[in-house]
């Protein structure tokens, strides 16, 4: 008999699976549901995508009349610094080795897979399951990009990928852009022909001293996450390179910030005699549901039938349902309790994990006809 929901979380969450190295966590999934009787398929693109996985999609086929439902959840985690030693205390689940948990998605694949052998040993009806098992979401949602969604029969699913209590269900997603600045310059001996110089890391110092960062506004944020540049302390550095990206709730505000920040590295790099190359590339789109939309009020009557209360927000961040809402589905994300992802504090309660698989199979009743 499979584990239930604790004891498979404990297991998932005990296999480090940093972006591009989940293979042990994906054996770990494609066993689970053989063992349930379930053909799971692997698709192709973990080489191409830097993965020692592909996706691993699998189907239920449907025993009533109504709304088919995909469910989609990433098997890797932020990059851990320790080993991942999972422990219950006051049935709440941490990690006692100082890392990361990797309830950020494991908790999600946990109660998606308790819920569907659930499903299957108690022969519940159901309109029909898809699962999907993405590498690589936490460094730009590359498995979800490279999955050909056109594979999935149902047009509403959901992920379970916000850290919040249950109950709030994510209506908004930001659009995201990341922007490359390379400001070169002209190398000179620093001590003794400092002026023939043209430093490219103080053109992009000033052009990171004119940028808005952090929140911008109530739909905006901006931020530089990384600076490389010079050849030595006694060279006037004659490159420089820094990322920085910008998101909002907003398309037009997004497109406008962006602007704001080339004519920021524009003007940087005219005052410091360099020249700079910019480039931008699309992260990814951003979405927003109405509460009467159908995944999203079959979501509240899901969360309703199990004694939540009901709230809507937008979020900061992306997720795998970026990705589909892009491709014209209807994804919602639902948080599912997960609290202090990302950190060695990161944990979760038992309770929220056996909560997560009853709203699973609510969300499988309130889809029936």
């Amino acid at each position: 008999m499979p584990p239930e929901v604790l004891d498979l979380f404990i297991e998932l969450a005990a296999a480090p699976s940093p972006p591009g190295e989940e293979r042990p966590v994906a054996d770990l999934v494609l066993h689970y549901l053989r063992d349930c009787g379930l053909s799971v398929e692997e698709d192709g693109v973990g080489p191409g995508i830097g993965s020692t996985m592909g996706n691993l999609y699998a189907r239920v086929d449907p025993t009533a009349e109504g709304e088919p439902l995909f469910l989609c959840a990433h098997l890797d985690t932020v990059p851990p610094t320790a080993a991942i030693e999972p422990v219950v205390d006051d049935d709440v689940v941490r990690n006692a080795a100082g890392t990361i948990l990797g309830a950020d998605n494991k908790a999600a694949v946990a109660a998606m897979l308790e819920a569907t052998r659930r499903v299957l040993a108690e022969s519940r009806p159901h309109a029909g399951i898809e699962l999907l098992f993405t590498p690589m979401e936490e460094v730009g949602l590359i498995g979800a990009y490279a999955f050909d969604h056109t594979r999935l029969r149902a047009k509403v699913g959901y992920v379970y990928d916000q850290a919040a209590p249950i109950g709030v269900v994510i209506v908004g997603a930001p659009f995201s852009q990341s922007m490359e600045v390379t400001f070169h310059g002209r190398a000179a001996h620093s001590g003794m022909h400092p002026d023939d110089g043209r430093s490219a890391i103080l053109a992009a110092a000033r052009a990171i001293s004119e940028l808005r960062l952090g929140r911008v506004d109530e739909d905006s944020t901006a931020n530089v996450g990384t600076i490389t540049g010079g050849t030595a302390t006694n060279i006037v550095p004659e490159w420089c390179t820094f990322v920085a990206e910008a998101r909002s709730q907003d398309e037009r505000k997004l497109a406008e910030l962006l602007q704001e920040m080339q004519d920021a590295v524009t003007f940087a790099a005219g005052v410091a005699e360099c020249d700079v190359e910019t480039t931008l590339r699309k992260s990814y789109r951003g979405y927003r549901f109405a509460k009467s939309d159908h995944a999203v009020s079959l979501a509240a009557d899901a969360l309703a039938r199990c004694g939540f209360r009901v709230s809507y927000d937008v979020s900061g961040g992306a997720a795998d349902a970026n990705v589909f809402n892009e491709r014209g589905l209807e994804c919602v994300n639902l948080a599912n309790g997960m609290t202090d992802i990302h950190t060695p504090a990161e944990h979760i309660a038992v309770s929220d994990l056996e909560a997560m698989v009853d709203v699973t199979l609510a969300l499988l009743d309130a889809a029936l006809a």
